[in-house]
């Protein structure tokens, strides 16, 4: 009879304490989303795009439409300069405390702000979405084998006493202790900058272990699993016989399910996870189902325009209240890391509005 572990037996009751907390919120879910809306504007009234928008004097979603216009990253820039020269009180409250850098398509690099407030919602909304699956399916054992996390690395620079790297490298320095012994591949590995160089120091880390969980962006993940099953001559299926966790996000998944069914060659439990600079949005919370679950309760407040309406004059803004199913939206976000009424360049569709779950169509 195999021995529980007590990482095991400790995990079902807080998966389930977890599970509890999030379904109050998901089913109260236009409630939650009026509360962090007031919660932000309150918070930042007194910063300097408070002030330039009259925070004082909203009262509700439709003053907040009149006041805060939708904008991208380009429209916002003038703000964020200000806060990257090391400026305080611009769009939240003091000084962010990471900028996650991306590669703009128009502007060169982008500076994303984050905050005290907004960096629990990038660490906890992974581990809720590995303790919802727990207290779905009651699988525990992985939590026993080694687990990597395809990610930038995490090497940090300084700029105006603000640290500023890659989202998923900035993620690597909250790992829980408890999760450092299993978890792959080494700081050194993880802190090489070339991509290829980096994937197979990876593959000769992880190729003779046992190997449970493994979790990344989808394009990253395929060139690990191609290089192994270059190595190693068989499927990772059959290399890592107890590997039945695939975590993966960022991306629409659909047009690499079919290669990645064929390298792993079996079928593994999956969970797909709706992770970005600008926050953790959403994550898949049932095995049967595809639509992720909306973090309503994260400090994000979302806001929806139509596809086909997007680049008309004055396209008509909704909130969640009044999403309709199967119908593809622009989302915007008002968060706490100081982003207002912004576009992050993706296309939603909801398939579920009790509790509030959708699908990432384009990114």
């Amino acid at each position: 009879m195999a021995i529980t572990s007590l990482k095991e037996l400790l995990a079902q009751p807080f998966a389930r304490q977890v599970q509890k907390k999030i379904n109050k919120w998901a089913s109260n879910s236009v409630q939650t989303q009026e509360k962090v809306l007031k919660k932000l504007i309150s918070k930042a009234k007194t910063t300097q795009f408070g002030k330039d928008h009259d925070f004082k004097s909203i009262y509700s979603y439709q003053e907040f439409v009149k006041r805060v216009p939708v904008r991208d990253y380009e429209a916002l820039k003038p703000y964020v300069d200000r806060v990257v020269a090391g400026e305080k009180n611009i769009l939240w409250k003091g000084k962010p405390i990471y900028f996650a850098k991306t590669s703009g398509t128009t502007s060169g690099a982008k500076y994303i702000p984050i905050t005290k407030e907004s960096m629990p919602n990038h660490t906890e909304a992974a581990r809720n979405a590995i303790l919802l699956y727990v207290a779905e399916t009651g699988k525990t054992n992985f939590v026993n084998g080694k687990m990597i996390f395809l990610q930038g690395s995490p090497v940090l620079e300084l700029k105006n006493g603000i640290q500023i790297g890659r989202l998923s490298g900035i993620v690597a320095h909250f790992i829980p202790k408890y999760l450092l012994k299993n978890r792959l591949p080494s700081w050194e590995t993880n802190c090489i900058e070339d991509w290829e160089t980096k994937v197979n120091a990876i593959v000769d880390e992880t190729v003779n272990q046992d190997m449970t969980i493994i979790s990344g962006i989808p394009s990253w993940v395929q060139m690990y699993f191609e290089k192994l099953q270059e190595k190693s001559g068989k499927k990772v299926g059959e290399l890592f016989k107890n590997f039945n966790l695939f975590i993966f996000g960022g991306v629409n998944y659909e047009p690499y399910r079919a290669k990645f069914e064929s390298l792993i060659g079996r079928k593994v439990d999956s969970i797909e996870l709706y992770p970005a600079s600008e926050g953790f949005f959403a994550f898949q919370d049932k095995q049967n189902e595809k639509g992720m679950l909306l973090l309503l309760n994260s400090g994000i407040f979302y806001e929806f325009i139509k596809s086909e309406d997007f680049y008309d004059k004055n396209p008509k803004r909704i909130s969640i209240k009044d999403v309709e199913l199967g119908v593809n939206y622009v989302m915007i976000i008002s968060s706490n890391a100081g982003l207002w009424a912004y576009n992050v360049g993706d296309t939603v569709a909801f398939t579920c509005l009790n509790p509030i779950e959708l699908l990432l169509r384009v990114g």
